[in-house]
């Protein structure tokens, strides 16, 4: 079941709408601005309401307050090194908007649009059509975004075609805490991601060629610990990013539609397992997070994203892209599908 309401307005006027998508103890909410996922309600392991989403109450606020919470990004998630884009030999400059390189669509991105919507029975479909030359991309953009919520499990399904050959890398910046969006911490929120290599990156965070591998270093979630463990540890990776905030190549075939992460609170008993068939995941640990929230302060740490994606700079390394490339010819359907499952897992 999926209803509707008025959510506000925006700064110059605009009405935000919001959905609501109900489906057995699970509710999720989302607003055509921005695509964004305003909040994720699922039961604790004694029944009650716990919503696991960072967000806010109010328009203003996701307009005025960064950190793309629970927002839809484009065209490119994640940076491209220096804002430097070449397609068939021409070079595109894009805006610039993260210590000199480009990051999550540049100056105005998807989670700033006000995005067309359909209520299809039980599906949410967003769809934004980004015109030739946005941002500096090259190509008219059809994008549609489709949301689910179905037996504890939310899906998102990214589908997008340009006429024109160009870089596409959609995903989604939910904040999640399994103890609950006001709890204030995640370091004890249990994760494991199957990878076996992150991508290791500049002083300013791009990814600039080469894999490293995670045995014996603190990256390494294979067999599942409590995020905080190694988070202060004495490692340049870590330095740079200030924690986690690092591409994780997932342990699958290209393509292949799997499980690649699973988190879990001990506080809630809540379990969130992870579904894509996208390539890697950008695992943050929400560690530059400084606003108002929806029922108080989110500081540092206070949620993790699970960002599914290609290679964050793939269209400027092609080792990366050989994992999947971001660039899609003219006509080309560009999609993937990204899923989170609730139960209580204990």
């Amino acid at each position: 079941m999926i209803t509707q309401r008025m959510f506000g307005k925006t700064l110059d006027g605009r009405e935000v709408l919001a959905f609501t998508l109900e489906s057995g103890a699970c509710k999720a909410t989302i607003l055509n601005y921005g695509g964004i996922l305003q909040s994720l309600t699922v039961p604790d392991r004694k029944g009650r309401e716990v919503d696991v989403l960072l967000g806010y109450h109010d328009v203003q606020s996701y307009e005025r307050n960064g950190g793309y919470l629970g927002a839809l990004i484009g065209r490119f998630g994640n940076r491209i090194g220096g804002g430097k884009l070449t397609v068939d030999g021409k070079e595109y400059s894009l805006y610039c908007n993260d210590r000199g390189n480009h990051l999550h669509g540049g100056k105005v991105g998807f989670n700033r649009k006000i995005w067309k919507h359909e209520i299809l029975g039980d599906a949410l479909k967003l769809t934004l059509l980004s015109p030739d030359g946005e941002e500096n991309y090259p190509g008219n953009l059809s994008v549609e975004v489709v949301y689910t919520l179905k037996d504890g499990e939310l899906k998102i399904a990214y589908r997008a075609v340009s006429d024109k050959k160009t870089a596409v890398n959609l995903t989604n910046h939910a904040y999640f805490n399994l103890n609950g969006e006001s709890d204030g911490s995640i370091l004890d929120n249990v994760l494991t991601i199957g990878s076996n290599m992150i991508t290791p990156t500049s002083s300013t965070m791009i990814p600039e060629g080469g894999f490293r591998a995670v045995k014996g270093t603190p990256f390494d979630f294979n067999e599942g610990k409590e995020i905080g463990r190694d988070i202060g540890a004495e490692d340049l990776d870590l330095l740079q990013g200030n924690g986690y905030d690092h591409c994780y190549v997932l342990n699958k075939k290209a393509g292949e539609y799997a499980c690649y992460a699973e988190a879990r609170s001990a506080k809630t008993g809540i379990r969130m397992r992870c579904f894509t068939d996208a390539p890697a995941v950008q695992f943050y640990a929400g560690n530059g997070l400084h606003q108002e929230g929806k029922h108080g302060y989110y500081g540092k740490r206070a949620g993790f994203c699970l960002e599914t994606q290609a290679i964050p700079n793939n269209v400027n390394v092609p080792e990366y892209a050989a994992y999947g490339s971001s660039i899609v010819d003219a006509g080309e359907v560009y999609t993937y599908t990204a899923a989170y499952r609730f139960d209580c897992g204990e």
